[in-house]
């Protein structure tokens, strides 16, 4: 072999050495490019939703809301929702009254204006259903009611909602509009609580909501009046200023609104925004 072939020969390091420093030029490009970029990217993520988002609800938002509470902890592991259901005006006298709550959602703008009035949300509620008022009657319906005006029989006991709550002030409308003049056995708080009178038999028939008759199944009968077009609510949510969740809070408002949620409310019987 000849003196320049032994000194080429010499002059090329050996493969270890070579895959050595290959290894320690990408380690050096790891540590200074994308990708701890990558990582810190991240680990500075938005965190998921967690902890408990207060819900204080119509009445007659039950079934509907009950199922899409169902819905958002699935969606959202580590969540919970918890529900306040009642009249309209009874959960906006508390919400006013420093009630812990992250969501209002009301069966009427009159009843959510009482929080809006007192600047208790902080943005402007939106309406994200609608709904109309049915007579519920006893299972064959007994009392033969087809009408507003058979309401008048003075055989019949009929119940009504507080005129206080959106339920009863929308059956007054109606009952003003038609010229009908009742006189119920009693008033109730919330629009379940009319219909259970009903469920229970003890009365004949009451003004209540067409989503309320649907949830009850066989328990009542509906029977639709054209003075109902007269006096359908609109129904709107708003996030609270003493939310202690108001990232939960815009998220189930969000899922209410949204195309699944519209499914949900439809299935119901609630009239679309």
């Amino acid at each position: 072999m000849t003196r320049t072939a032994r000194r080429t020969r010499r002059m090329l390091p050996p493969a270890g050495v070579g895959v050595a420093a290959l290894l320690a030029l990408s380690a050096c490009s790891h540590s200074d490019g994308a990708t701890p970029a990558k990582a810190d990217s991240s680990r500075s993520a938005a965190p998921g939703l967690s902890g408990t988002v207060t819900v204080f609800a119509a009445a007659s938002l039950k079934e509907s809301f009950t199922t899409l509470g169902e819905q958002f902890e699935q969606q959202h592991p580590g969540t919970k929702v918890a529900f306040n259901f009642g009249g309209s005006d009874t959960l906006a006298a508390s919400i006013t009254s420093g009630a812990p709550a992250d969501v209002f959602a009301a069966a009427s703008p009159k009843t959510m204006s009482v929080v809006t009035d007192r600047t208790d949300t902080t943005s402007a509620p939106s309406i994200f259903a609608r709904n109309q008022l049915e007579i519920a009657t006893l299972p064959g319906n007994p009392g033969k009611v087809s009408s507003l005006k058979d309401l008048t029989d003075p055989g019949l006991k009929v119940v009504l909602c507080d005129r206080t709550v959106p339920c009863g002030a929308a059956a007054q409308k109606v009952l003003d509009t038609g010229g009908v003049k009742v006189t119920p056995v009693s008033y109730e708080q919330d629009v379940k609580a009319a219909l259970n009178k009903v469920e229970l038999k003890e009365a004949d028939a009451s003004l209540v909501y067409r989503t309320d008759v649907k949830s009850a199944g066989g328990k009542v009968r509906g029977v639709e009046f054209p003075e109902s077009k007269d006096a359908i609510n609109d129904y709107p949510i708003a996030p609270l200023k003493s939310s202690k969740n108001a990232d939960a809070a815009a998220a189930f408002i969000a899922l209410v609104k949204s195309p699944d949620g519209q499914k949900v409310l439809s299935r119901a019987g609630f009239l679309k925004p």
